[in-house]
């Protein structure tokens, strides 16, 4: 449990603290932005996705669920589509905030709450996940290791699109919802099958989170930082 609250505690402070990272905001895009995205993804191919296959056994063993066998990998698109959508609705209210003069503020705040409402979800997401990593240390400190690189990146991306609301308001309800989220998960308890599937919708969402913000022309990100994190992920998780 101490050490679970201690890796809580550190993913609820990078929010606080990432977005003040002047650093980070350097172009071409930081290497250090471009390694953490790399090792999120690498930890996402390398130990969630394979993970989905060791849950098949136990999502056929619970009788509600028995018609999501093998359907893991929906789980991973329907969050990957979800993330994917909401950004779209943002960037065409932004979009329509640029073609106006002067811009609506309400307009913008609704964007901004768009992406603080779906990436709390998400954070809570994580928080509850938290509950369900061995207690061991290696298995919880990859697991804090990726998410905490994960939100660095996540972070930079608000921070850029939302610079005075995501420092003044934004950086402090995301904080607040992944200790919600592991609250939570302290408090109920759910099957293995559906873990498996929130991890599943959780790496459908990381992957467009963190491809977003590397793929994009203007950001000016590094690719070989990016390959090298996910292979140092990818090497400690094979070989620890």
């Amino acid at each position: 449990m101490e050490l679970q609250i201690a890796f809580i505690t550190g993913l609820a402070a990078i929010h606080l603290f990432a977005g003040k990272l002047q650093r980070l905001s350097a172009l071409p895009r930081s290497a250090w932005l471009s390694f953490a995205g790399g090792v999120s993804v690498g930890y996402v191919f390398i130990h969630i996705f394979p993970a989905l296959n060791d849950a098949h056994q136990t999502i056929e063993e619970h009788g509600p669920l028995v018609f999501l066998e093998h359907n893991g990998y929906v789980a991973a698109l329907f969050g990957l589509g979800v993330f994917y959508g909401l950004e779209q609705v943002a960037k065409r209210h932004t979009r329509r905030d640029l073609a106006q003069t002067p811009v609506s503020s309400q307009r913008e705040r609704g964007v901004f709450w768009i992406h603080i409402g779906s990436f709390s979800l998400y954070n809570a997401l994580i928080g509850y996940l938290l509950v369900y990593r061995d207690n061991q240390l290696p298995e919880v400190a990859f697991f804090f290791l990726a998410m905490g690189f994960h939100f660095l990146v996540n972070d930079h991306g608000l921070a850029q699109h939302h610079r005075h609301n995501y420092l003044a308001k934004g950086r402090w309800v995301l904080a607040a919802a992944v200790v919600a989220g592991w609250l939570v998960g302290n408090a109920y308890e759910v099957t293995e099958a559906v873990i498996s599937l929130l991890y599943a919708f959780v790496a459908g969402g990381l992957v467009l989170n963190v491809l977003k913000e590397e793929l994009p022309e203007d950001r000016h990100s590094r690719f070989w930082p990016f390959a090298g994190g996910a292979a140092i992920c990818a090497a400690l998780l094979v070989f620890a």
